[in-house]
């Protein structure tokens, strides 16, 4: 009783909130006639939804927890991701998202390894694509599981795995029942909520930093002067390639992609690019510096992890009242949940279509969507089991996963569209490429100075380039239609 008395308040915002998600998930079901409505909401949502829904699936707790407490390691340059996530969402909306939507309508694609499939003419670049998709999925999600963690840990003094099993049962239910229709629906109230949120934090810990120029006294003072110089915590150039694997993510992620394949037509393309580049650019202006503040804000050795320091000013008590710390939690609740939610149906339509149904094709839309259903439910349940134990950091899970998307997935779906040549054997060639590149380059001489992800990309490019110049290319007349 004590425990509910202290915690009243948030614990009756995430029953308003969760009752929300319930209300989506129902409507979403009613809504939802077959695949492509569940997959992706029957190819007819209009541009302002789904721009807001772009950012919501980006912005998950990765971002509020730990993008933006990173900058009190990695400094000022760290800032620059604000730039890197406004440059490649308006690329996907202005030159990927015209093409793609063309293409999967033509292609009757509802997934990314089934347009890559049909592009390539090739069921094993499917099947390589999807095992990418589920893989890196795990990475991302394990990311999203540990920042909603620790934030209700530190928040509800719940034991983290109790904060776990809360999350898994949230996002599983909602995004089996409802499908992609339920995940725009609640993904629009999740981006309005974390954009209050972003200028509530910001405010906030600013406030308690004394000022916005509470920064000189950082640049002054020995123990802190190094966070404003380019090489804050490693060369510049791996720093940049974390921040560019971190938001290249936009032009290939499946999830992120799937918005685009669900747009009705070119005018919803227009309304969406601005509504998705103008949130990152006010969103991400005000989170990214909080990590800097912090050093103003927590005594010396508070936090060993980046990753806590958000729960812990949520928290204390000392930065944020009562009220707006709620808030922030359910805030931060409803970022993860809007990230979840996309990762988990894109993952779960990628087994059940391109892995399980290559195999034993299911018998109607009826059987696939059961099938995916629970395909979404078992996902869920082993992300939660692995983020018990989960592998790395937030930032270090999201951008290996972002680096994977990238080296795999650049060629085959930017040069994909725009350019008539390839195969089967062009897409896997450059998929082992850049996982190999990818996993590799650190332990070459010099692989600690560039990051990564910039080999892997480039070398994958080429190995596609090369083997589609030089192979026959698939011949389809929906590519024929795409490329007249």
């Amino acid at each position: 009783m004590t425990w509910i008395l202290d915690h009243w308040l948030v614990l009756l915002m995430l029953a308003g909130y969760t009752g929300l998600m319930v209300y989506h998930a129902l409507a979403g079901k009613r809504q939802t006639k077959g695949v492509t409505d569940y997959y992706v909401g029957g190819r007819s949502m209009g541009g302002i939804a789904l721009g807001i829904s772009f950012f919501a699936t980006y912005s998950s707790t990765n971002s509020f927890v730990g993008f933006s407490g990173q900058a009190y390691t990695y400094g000022a340059p760290w800032l620059l991701l604000t730039v890197t996530a406004v440059t490649f969402s308006f690329i996907a909306w202005k030159w990927i998202t015209p093409r793609l939507r063309d293409a999967t309508e033509l292609l009757n694609s509802v997934t990314i390894p089934d347009f890559i499939g049909f592009r390539f003419g090739s069921n094993a670049a499917r099947v390589g694509a999807a095992i990418i998709v589920v893989f890196a999925s795990f990475l991302y999600m394990t990311a999203v599981f540990k920042g909603i963690g620790n934030l209700l840990e530190a928040f509800l003094d719940v034991p983290y795995e109790v904060a776990i099993l809360i999350v898994f049962v949230i996002v599983m239910i909602y995004t089996a029942v409802g499908g992609f229709i339920s995940v725009v629906k609640t993904d629009v109230v999740q981006g309005i909520v974390m954009m209050i949120a972003a200028v509530l934090l910001f405010t906030g810990t600013v406030h308690a930093a004394s000022g916005l120029g509470s920064l000189a006294a950082l640049k002054q003072s020995p123990e802190t002067a190094k966070l404003f110089s380019w090489d804050a915590a490693m060369p510049f150039p791996v720093l940049f390639g974390v921040m560019v694997a971190g938001t290249m993510k936009f032009i290939v992620e499946p999830r992120q992609l799937a918005r685009f394949y669900a747009l009705r037509d070119r005018k919803a393309i227009r309304s969406g690019i601005w509504v998705s580049t103008l949130a990152f650019l006010g969103v991400y202006a005000l989170l990214m510096p909080i990590g800097l503040y912090a050093h103003n804000i927590l005594p010396p050795g508070t936090v060993s992890d980046t990753d806590l320091i958000i729960p812990t000013m949520l928290s204390g008590g000392e930065v944020f009242g009562p009220g707006v710390a709620a808030f922030l939690l359910v805030a931060m609740v409803a970022a993860a949940m809007s990230s979840l939610d996309s990762v988990l149906l894109v993952t779960g339509s990628t087994c059940a279509r391109d892995i399980v149904g290559l195999v034993r094709p299911a018998e109607s839309e009826a059987a696939l969507m059961r099938l995916t259903r629970w395909l979404v439910a078992l996902l869920a349940l082993i992300t939660a089991l692995i983020a018990l134990r989960p592998p790395g950091s937030i930032v270090t899970l999201t951008v290996f996963s972002g680096s994977l998307y990238a080296a795999c997935f650049f060629p085959v779906i930017v040069l994909g569209l725009f350019w008539r040549p390839g195969n089967g054997t062009s897409a896997i060639a450059s998929f082992v490429v850049g996982v190999v590149t990818l996993l590799g380059w650190k332990y070459l001489p010099f692989g600690a100075n560039i990051h990564e992800v910039f080999p892997a990309v480039l070398f994958s490019t080429v190995v596609y380039a090369v083997t589609a110049h030089l192979g026959t290319s698939h011949q389809a007349a929906e590519v024929d239609e795409l490329f007249a």
